[in-house]
């Protein structure tokens, strides 16, 4: 007597199941269209910032804790900083908010220079300062990220935390990869980021990154050292 074939759905009942959990899994991620909604969103950011940023000629990004208060040694190196650079031609954009944001803001003002705030939604530290000449606010960090990189001909790294080094980081590997060249990167107050200077250092000794990659980035605590080596960075790449 032959045996009874396994009934079909005997036979795809695993692949079935997984099928279904596959889907209902998707379901409860994003619809298609809150993803095209999120994409014109994002668009309509991006086009602020365009509007914004497209006639504020050469900028410099410079990146800092909000926390710092006005009165502390870095708080006033901001302000400076932002000061020299107005006097050397250049806009200043910064996240918008207080702290060395605020600082280098005030400082570009006092010197009649443009000032610049590209601030983020977030629960703490959103709200603006008040030495702005133009703003806009992202609600997407990635949006602010990009439109900071497309228009900055420098970064001035100042002392920060978690987000300061995400933006210093990711400008790294942008230069390492040669997504963007001739970029100056600025990192102010040495002893403050004395263990980011003996990481480099242990990256170069282990090979995971070259001499060519730092090319570009001097640590200085110098506000002369920093605006020289930017306009030289800056120089050499619109004149060769």
């Amino acid at each position: 007597m032959n045996k009874k074939s396994p009934t079909v759905a005997a036979r795809v009942g695993p692949e079935t199941n997984l099928k279904r959990r596959n889907n209902s899994f998707s379901n409860t991620l994003h619809s298609l269209a809150s993803e095209v909604l999120f994409s014109l969103r994002v668009a309509v950011e991006f086009l602020q910032g365009f509007r914004i940023l497209h006639y504020a000629g050469p900028c410099v990004a410079v990146f800092g804790s909000a926390r710092i208060k006005e009165g502390s040694r870095y708080y006033e190196d901001a302000r400076s900083m932002g000061g020299r650079l107005a006097e050397s031609g250049f806009s200043v954009i910064i996240g918008g908010g207080p702290g060395i944001m605020e600082a280098a803001n005030r400082g570009a003002r006092e010197h009649h220079g443009l000032s610049i705030g590209c601030n983020i939604a977030l629960k703490k530290e959103q709200e603006t300062n008040s030495y702005l000449d133009k703003q806009f606010s992202c609600k997407h960090f990635f949006v602010r990220k990009v439109l900071m990189f497309r228009y900055s001909s420098a970064f001035i790294i100042m002392p920060g935390g978690t987000g300061t080094l995400d933006e210093f980081f990711e400008a790294l590997n942008l230069v390492q990869t040669h997504k963007i060249k001739d970029f100056p990167i600025v990192v102010f107050g040495k002893a403050y980021w004395s263990p980011l200077m003996s990481l480099f250092s242990a990256m170069l000794s282990s090979g995971t990154i070259t001499q060519e990659d730092l090319n570009n980035i001097i640590f200085t605590d110098v506000i002369q050292d920093a605006i020289a080596h930017i306009e030289l960075v800056t120089r050499k790449k619109y004149t060769s």
